[in-house]
């Protein structure tokens, strides 16, 4: 019988973990889709806690406008039919949203939300 040793480098990009006999090893590079799926879950949250701070009902469809930036405009591109599902959104627009809620969507990046009932 011989013994069999495994050993690994750091790989840029990769996460691996050993636990006795078992080696797993994850891919967590995160693409541009990747990203802007994670702002457009973000930005549901956001919009359904504004909603719940505003006492609308769960039936309540909404108008959408939300703050431009470049990493909201390519969520927004890419899930916006997701965005406006999840929260019953009738449009989704981005704008100044002036009157909106300041949320912040990542740590780097706060902006406003503004919904209105249909």
């Amino acid at each position: 019988m011989r013994d069999v040793e495994i050993s690994f480098d750091e790989i840029p990009g990769w996460q691996v973990a050993i636990d006795k006999d078992i080696t797993v090893a994850l891919d967590i590079s995160l693409s541009d889709e990747l990203i802007a799926e994670g702002v457009a879950r973000e930005l549901v949250n956001r919009i359904q806690n504004i909603r719940k701070t505003s006492d609308f009902n769960v039936t309540d469809k909404i108008t959408i406008e939300i703050e431009n930036h470049e990493i909201i405009s390519d969520a927004v591109s890419h899930f916006g039919e997701y965005i406006k599902a999840e929260v019953l959104g009738t449009s989704i627009s981005l704008g100044e949203a002036t009157k909106g809620e300041s949320v912040e969507i990542t740590e780097e990046l706060s902006l406003r939300i503004q919904i209105q009932r249909v």
